[in-house]
């Protein structure tokens, strides 16, 4: 057994709570959170701070607001503990630097929780394009058009820039963009706050420059309910509706890809002929549990982080970048 730590209850805590608990191989060691009713709801021993955990763990899974990232992540290594910490990996990129210099100097592991990396159409794309099965990437347009409910940003640390889509929402994108099409080279964008008028980005576009010459478009908003999103289109996330729709489109010099439903188009040579369609079979895994179980291996020694702290750091570093090319006017990041 595998002993876990968890601190945070909030929408993505539960959900880390839930598969801990009903993982045969993962115990629930301890909950931390400040609030007594969160812990008393939790079904484990519940603590305030890390500081008052009186229980062994091999590990804590960090579910916080993204300015404790980094604190709690150095008091856990400091306790000898590995850490898995949801995205991002912190709010700044310094703190970012302290983390991994931490993870160094106490020999341990910080993974971070890019969990689309574990998802079966994300690594099936993955294996699709290293393949070469549609030719080189050239250009590829996503979306992730949703409308946020209102009550998500009465919680004070969503209501300004950290609860906007693209600190929140596009990392995941970011992170998956990476993986597939290399590093950015080059970042330029325009955004929008119109609808609700609040100090964040709200809708937007952002241009990528991949070093591999990928040419990656971004049209972002959480103001809008239209069925366009990964999490709308995958089924991933429990909390939003499911769609079945495409989010992205992979234009490439042999053929095309969409995704998620990965429907490959191939056979064509130029405009006059008629591309084939053909359909690809993804076999049914949860994201978040597969995480969690690589966490496990990575403790034991089974295994290497798939997204390191430095890996993350990265990509929060993109983000940044698209968050400052899409800020609208008055807003300061």
């Amino acid at each position: 057994m595998t002993r876990l730590l968890l601190a945070g209850t909030g929408l993505i805590g539960h959900r880390h709570l839930d598969h801990i608990l009903e993982h045969p191989e993962l115990e629930l060691a301890g909950v931390i959170d400040p609030v007594p009713e969160n812990r008393a709801a939790a079904r484990a021993p519940g603590f305030e701070t890390l500081a008052d955990v009186d229980r062994p763990a091999d590990g804590i899974v960090i579910a916080t607001p993204t300015g404790t990232h980094a604190p709690l992540t150095l008091a856990a290594l400091q306790r000898g503990l590995h850490v898995l910490v949801e995205k991002p990996v912190a709010d700044t990129l310094e703190n970012a630097d302290a983390m991994i210099a931490a993870g160094r100097d106490c020999g341990r592991h910080v993974l971070v929780g890019h969990h689309r990396r574990y998802h079966p159409c994300v690594t099936t794309l993955k294996q699709l394009l290293d393949q070469g099965r549609v030719g080189r990437p050239v250009a590829v347009s996503l979306l992730w058009l949703m409308r946020k409910p209102d009550e998500y940003f009465d919680i004070a640390w969503r209501a300004g820039m950290n609860g906007g889509p693209v600190r929140q929402n596009l990392i995941h994108d970011v992170d998956m963009l990476r993986w597939l099409f290399g590093e950015v080279v080059e970042v330029t964008g325009l955004g929008s706050n119109a609808v609700r008028g609040a100090a964040r980005t709200e809708s937007g576009t952002a241009v990528l420059r991949f070093d591999s010459g990928v040419i990656v478009s971004i049209t972002f908003a959480d103001s809008t309910p239209t069925p366009w999103g990964f999490e709308a289109g995958s089924g991933e996330n429990p909390h939003i509706a499911w769609t079945g729709q495409d989010c992205m489109r992979i234009a490439c010099t042999e053929g095309a890809i969409e995704f998620p439903s990965l429907r490959v188009w191939s056979g064509a040579n130029s405009w006059a002929e008629r591309p084939d369609l053909s359909e690809t079979e993804v076999a049914e895994t949860v994201p978040l549990v597969r995480q969690l179980e690589h966490f496990a291996d990575v403790i034991a020694g089974r295994a290497d982080p798939v997204i390191t702290a430095r890996d993350a750091r990265e990509t929060l570093a993109v983000t940044l970048e698209i968050e400052r090319a899409t800020l609208p006017a008055g807003v300061s990041q």
